[in-house]
C-alpha cells in the first residue's frame, strides 16, 4: 500500500492550520527562480519502456474489483499546491478532498498535476509541502512535475528532479528520507513522464519541464505519439501536462508551444485526447476546443493551494470576464472558470462518459468547517464526442 492509514483527530486537523513552515527560501529567491527557469536535463527512468503503471499494482485487489462492479472510477486531479509562504490554502483544500472519503463516491486516488513544491523542488521541503498537508489522504498520490518541481537553485549541482524522482518515482514501495514522520510510501511511478492504466481510463502524464511555455526533449515526443497509437480504443484517454496550451489570465495566458506540440501528436497518432488537464495557472478554468467534429475539454486546474491565486483578464471596460468566451485566435472557448478561491476537481471516468464537477474552498479568513462549494461540471459523451452539459453551473 502506498498510503498507511492513521488515526484522525479533530485536534489534529486543527493543528495543521497556521504553522509556520521551516524554510529558508524567501521571495527574492523566487524572483531568482522565474528568471533562471532554463531547460534542465531529464534523470533516467527507473522503469522499462514504455514507461507504464497499473493501478492494479497499487490499490488491493477487492477495491479494483470494486471500481469494475460500479462501472466508473473516480479520482482527485489539481495542481500547485506547495504551500511554501502561507499553509493554509493547501491546507483547507486538502481537507475539503478528504472529506469526498464521507461521500459515496470515494476517490481512487489523487493525480497531481505538477508544482508540488516551491520553489525549486527541494528535498528539504517535501514534508512540509507535501506528505504533512496530506498525512490524513487516504489513496495513492500520483504526479507529474512542474517547473517548480524541476527548477534548481542557482549554484546548486543537485539534478534537476532529483527529489521529485526520490518520492515519486521509486524502485519500490518504501519510505522516503524526506518524509519524517509521515507513514507514506514513496510512488512508484517508472518515469517522470509515464502513463497511469486504470479500469476505464489510460492516464498520459508529460513533463514539460522547467521554462517558462514548456518545452520537450524529441526523445518525450516521440514516446507520447506511440502512447497516443497504442492507447486502447475503447477507455477515456486523458493527457495531463503542466504548462497550459490556453489561459486567460493575467499572469502567464497560454503556451502555442504546448498547444503545437499536442496537435502534432495528435495528428501523427490519429488519436485525440478525450480531455486535457494542466496547472501552472493558480486558478480553474474550462475551455472546449472543437476538433474534427469533437468537443474537447481543455482544463486549468492549479489552484490546490500555492498562496498566490492568478486572476483573470478583465473585459475592456474593466469589468469581469463573461463567459461563455471565444478567444479569436485560436477559436476555443472558454466555459467557466474560478479565480478567487482555491479549489480541486472530482473527475470521474466510465465506459460511456467523463465528467467533472469543480470544487471551490473557503479563502483563508472564511471558516474552514463551510462546505466546499461547486461551481462547474460538464458531461463528455465519449461515443459522440460531445459535452451533453457545456456550460458551467449558475
Amino acid at each position: 500500500m502506498h498510503a498507511r492509514k492513521k488515526t484522525t483527530t479533530k485536534s489534529s486537523h486543527l493543528r495543521r492550520f497556521h504553522q509556520k513552515r521551516p524554510s529558508g527560501l524567501e521571495s527574492n529567491l523566487l524572483q531568482t527562480s522565474l528568471g533562471n527557469q532554463k531547460f534542465q536535463p531529464l534523470p533516467a527512468p527507473i522503469g522499462k519502456y514504455p514507461y507504464h503503471l497499473s493501478l492494479s499494482d497499487i490499490l488491493p485487489q477487492d477495491q479494483i474489483t470494486s471500481i469494475q462492479k460500479a462501472g466508473k472510477i473516480s479520482f482527485h486531479i489539481v495542481g500547485d499546491t506547495g504551500g511554501i509562504k502561507n499553509p493554509v490554502p493547501q491546507q483547507i483544500v486538502a481537507m475539503a478532498m478528504e472529506s469526498d472519503f464521507n461521500n459515496s463516491i470515494k476517490p481512487a486516488f489523487f493525480y497531481h498535476l505538477g508544482d508540488v513544491i516551491y520553489y525549486f523542488g527541494q528535498s528539504t521541503e517535501y514534508y512540509s509541502q507535501f506528505y504533512e498537508p496530506y498525512l490524513h489522504y487516504a489513496a495513492p498520490i500520483f504526479a507529474i512535475p512542474g517547473n517548480h518541481d524541476g527548477d534548481l537553485v542557482p549554484g546548486d549541482s543537485t539534478p534537476s528532479l532529483d527529489a521529485f524522482v526520490r518520492n515519486f518515482c521509486s524502485p519500490k514501495p518504501q519510505i522516503s528520507p524526506d518524509a519524517g514522520d509521515a507513514p507514506r510510501d514513496a510512488m512508484t511511478q517508472p518515469n517522470v513522464y509515464w502513463t497511469l492504466e486504470t479500469p476505464f481510463a489510460i492516464m498520459i502524464g508529460l513533463y514539460s519541464n522547467v521554462p517558462e511555455g514548456g518545452k520537450f526533449d524529441e526523445t518525450q515526443t516521440s514516446w507520447f505519439v506511440n502512447e497516443l497509437e497504442n492507447a486502447p480504443k475503447n477507455m477515456a484517454l486523458i493527457v495531463s501536462v503542466h504548462h497550459p496550451a490556453y489561459s486567460v489570465d493575467e499572469d502567464h495566458s497560454g503556451s502555442k508551444l504546448i498547444e503545437k506540440t499536442l496537435d502534432d501528436a495528435f495528428k501523427k497518432a490519429g488519436r485525440y485526447a478525450d480531455i486535457v488537464f494542466t496547472g501552472h495557472v493558480h486558478n480553474y478554468q474550462r475551455f472546449t476546443r472543437e476538433m474534427d467534429g469533437r468537443q474537447i475539454p481543455y482544463i486549468v486546474a492549479g489552484a490546490g493551494g500555492y498562496w498566490h491565486l492568478h486572476y483573470m483578464q478583465k473585459q475592456p471596460d474593466g469589468s469581469p470576464l463573461q463567459t461563455p468566451y471565444k478567444m479569436e485566435d485560436t477559436g476555443v472557448i472558454l466555459e467557466n472558470y474560478c479565480d478567487d478561491r482555491h479549489g480541486y476537481m472530482l473527475f470521474t471516468a466510465s465506459s460511456r462518459v467523463i465528467s467533472g464537477e469543480y470544487y471551490a474552498v473557503s479563502r483563508p479568513q472564511e471558516s474552514w468547517r463551510a462546505s466546499p462549494q461547486k461551481i462547474d461540471n460538464f458531461v463528455l459523451d465519449l461515443k459522440t464526442h460531445k459535452l451533453t452539459r457545456n456550460s458551467g453551473l449558475p
